[in-house]
């Protein structure tokens, strides 16, 4: 919870990056194994791998396969990134409540009972023509 003083927009936590060096090594490594499947799926596009008539029709499933390997790759870089290199802020924030989403006015929070307007109900039911 936020403390008392605080204001909406303020920041509540900040907590700085560890900026660890083995996440820094791992972020490089991983950027050469991302450049390395690139330029692999690049040539492999160039070079027509994905034809049914070269590699016996397997070409394509290797394509796919290192497409995957670069998005995989790239998540471990962006993940690493976001947990080691990147501050956890919290800002503080007004809350709202859940009738002020769906546009009902504060006095209709509650809704409506049973019970409301059943007197002009059952005169409607009894004589059609009344008036409300």
């Amino acid at each position: 919870m936020p403390s008392e003083g605080s204001t909406y927009g303020d920041i509540h936590r900040y907590e700085p990056p560890r900026e660890s060096t083995a996440a820094a090594l791992a972020i490089v490594v991983l950027t050469l194994i991302e450049i390395l499947l690139v330029g692999l799926f690049t040539f492999g596009i160039i070079a027509g791998w994905g034809f049914p008539r070269s590699f016996g029709g397997i070409g394509n499933m290797f394509l796919g396969t290192a497409l995957a390997g670069i998005f995989v790759n790239l998540s471990f870089i962006l993940l690493l990134y976001r947990k080691e290199f990147l501050p956890d802020v919290m800002i503080v924030k007004k809350r709202r409540r859940k009738w002020e989403d769906l546009y009902i006015r504060e006095e209709d929070v509650d809704g409506t009972t049973i019970t409301d307007g059943i007197g002009d109900t059952i005169k409607r039911a009894i004589y059609p023509y009344y008036k409300r």
